[in-house]
């Protein structure tokens, strides 16, 4: 691959599912890292199926030459009762990373999700959208957990995610608009912007100077309009194949591409497929999405 401004590399999610726990479930921690290594890969988030002990961790990515990009945290921050326990286990999460050497933390707010709020019972159907009094207590909370990220030297970036509350176009403006830019970065994810209704290329020229981190994902038009016809919610919609690698669905990411090229973009960007394994070879995609990624580039200006 040609050279860039910003640094490739690939989430574990592609080998192993987070939120969808079959898929992949029989992959080892061993052939996910050595696969990466066998991409050409030098950046991951945390996994699963990784190793809980710091020390071991770093020593198996260590001796691959590759580095643990962030770790996903979700928060409940919208419900000031929460608030405490939430920001006390937030800095054990940003003590972890920055002994890791990661520079930003995956943060996601879960209250009013379906599948990740404790509060929600199983016969509930949709996302709870915030009231005024929680998106504000959300923002407190984010600016709060952001300075502590600050104090680590990491930047809090906010996973605008499918299946929760600051998933569409409007939320991620709105999250934006109430959160301090000093602490509150973006991650910038082209799936699930697409996902939550947005265009995704829309959103980072929009959202670009609080953008510190992204991720690359593709979704498939066909399965995502059955999806939606069948009122599917979120995880029904990743066990369909909802989500696949760039270069493997409808997203166009030449623009995408040279957007992040014309602006120097610096940072990370992780291919993501979020699919069945078994079904669609996590090495393989892998392979393609870096082929179709290299091809984009010859057209930059």
């Amino acid at each position: 691959m040609q050279s860039l401004p910003f640094r490739i590399g690939i989430h574990p999610i592609n080998w192993v599912g987070e939120d969808v726990k079959e898929h992949g479930d029989e992959t080892t921690f061993e052939q996910i890292v050595d696969e990466i290594q066998a991409l050409g890969l030098t950046g991951t988030e945390m996994g699963r199926k990784f190793p809980s002990d710091p020390a071991v961790l770093k020593q198996e990515l260590d001796k691959r030459g590759i580095q643990l990009t962030s770790q996903w945290k979700s928060v409940l921050f919208s419900d000031p009762a929460y608030r405490e326990q939430e920001l006390e286990a937030y800095r054990k999460h940003a003590a972890f990373l920055q002994g890791m050497g990661s520079k930003v933390i995956s943060t996601c707010e879960i209250g009013g999700s379906l599948h990740f709020d404790p509060r929600r019972t199983p016969n509930e159907k949709e996302v709870r959208r915030l009231t005024e009094e929680e998106w504000h207590s959300l923002a407190e909370g984010l600016n709060a957990a952001g300075a502590i990220a600050k104090e680590y030297g990491l930047k809090l970036t906010y996973h605008h995610h499918g299946g929760t509350v600051v998933e569409r176009p409007e939320e991620i403006d709105r999250l934006m608009e109430l959160t301090d830019p000093e602490l509150v970065y973006l991650l910038f994810d082209t799936g699930h912007a697409y996902y939550g209704g947005a265009d995704p290329l829309e959103v980072l020229r929009k959202h670009y100077n609080r953008i510190a981190y992204v991720h690359l994902k593709d979704i498939r038009q066909a399965v995502l309009d059955e999806a939606r016809s069948e009122n599917a919610n979120f995880i029904t919609c990743i066990r369909k194949g909802v989500f696949s690698v760039p270069g493997d669905g409808c997203l166009e990411f030449g623009p995408i591409v040279e957007e992040l090229l014309e602006r120097n973009y610096s940072g990370w960007a992780l291919l993501e497929g979020e699919q069945d394994p078994a079904a669609h070879p996590a090495y393989e995609y892998a392979r393609n999405a870096l082929i179709h990624i290299s091809s984009l580039i010859p057209s930059r200006k």
